[in-house]
């Protein structure tokens, strides 16, 4: 098992592609871990190095004593890199893993070149999805951790191998560390800090999700340099109910990245924005033949 000890705990760590850059790490929500990013793992690793890993305290991973918070979790990351010799990488973000995301670009924004924020928020600001968490929160403990394991699991599998997947590495997690996750994504506040956040953003939303939707408007108009999209006819759950399509997104937007959109041409942000959202657009269509909001 790839164990990689880092800031006072061991991560589990999953690699593949660890000869190409640049690099993208992958972050789970809470009760999750990195067998989450399973299809990302396989269809991008041709061209990138990808990394999954379980956040402390979840799947493999070993918990401690530290109080869990986001920034805890952005130093683990960082410190991550440096044991893997990563001057910088893309982080994406998957649900409250996007806000881990957010948290970990604006303490150490020289350490990546952008986001992929998938299905993600600032900070939760909705009585229906506090009152998810919340109740999340409760089933976080010996008695009932089982029940609330079974519907994330089962609400994030796409087949039966997904699911066994998901439900292996999820029996692992400490039961304390989810419930400090899901507890410190009720009252964690990041929004108005994101609007510092220079570094560019793609932000991937299922048309399904209507609980999110606000969110993916919110952080496009909040972010100063990111690229907003609905993938059609797919709910919350992209990473494994919608991947070839998010794979896609994730491929292209990094390839237009790292060519440097911008180039020489004397574009202001709002026209290479535009521009380049409009280029990402006909890549997808061309490879997908499907339609984005």
């Amino acid at each position: 098992m790839p164990m990689i000890s880092v800031n006072g705990v061991a991560l589990h760590v999953h690699q593949q592609g660890k000869n190409l850059e640049p690099a993208i790490v992958f972050i789970h929500p809470p009760l999750l871990n990195s067998e989450n990013f399973n299809y990302q793992m396989a269809s991008l690793s041709d061209e990138f190095r990808t990394i999954a890993l379980d956040l402390r305290g979840h799947g493999y991973s070993g918990s401690s004593e530290q109080r869990f918070s986001y920034a805890l979790l952005a130093e683990d990351i960082k410190q991550l890199l440096d044991k893997l010799d990563i001057g910088k990488a893309y982080l994406c973000g998957y649900s409250t893993g996007a806000t881990v995301a957010i948290e970990a670009m604006l303490a150490y924004p020289e350490r990546y070149y952008g986001g992929i924020l998938v299905s993600g928020m600032a900070e939760v600001d909705d009585w229906v999805n506090k009152s998810r968490i919340r109740l999340a929160t409760l089933l976080a403990n010996q008695a009932t951790r089982g029940l609330l394991t079974w519907a994330i699991t089962y609400g994030n599998s796409d087949m039966n191998i997904t699911y066994n997947n998901l439900l292996k590495g999820a029996s692992h997690t400490d039961t304390r560390s989810m419930r400090e996750y899901y507890r410190t994504s009720l009252i964690h506040k990041c929004i108005q800090r994101a609007s510092r956040l220079e570094l560019p953003q793609l932000l991937v939303y299922g048309e399904k999700d209507k609980l999110f939707r606000s969110y993916g408007q919110q952080l496009h108009q909040t972010l100063p340099d990111s690229h907003l999209f609905f993938i059609k006819n797919s709910p919350h759950q992209l990473p494994t109910k919608a991947p070839r399509k998010l794979n896609a997104l994730i491929r292209h937007w990094i390839h237009l990245r790292q060519a440097d959109w911008r180039d020489q041409r004397t574009l202001n942000r709002e026209e290479a924005s535009k521009e380049m959202g409009d280029e990402l657009w006909q890549r997808v269509q061309r490879e997908q033949e499907e339609q984005y909001l």
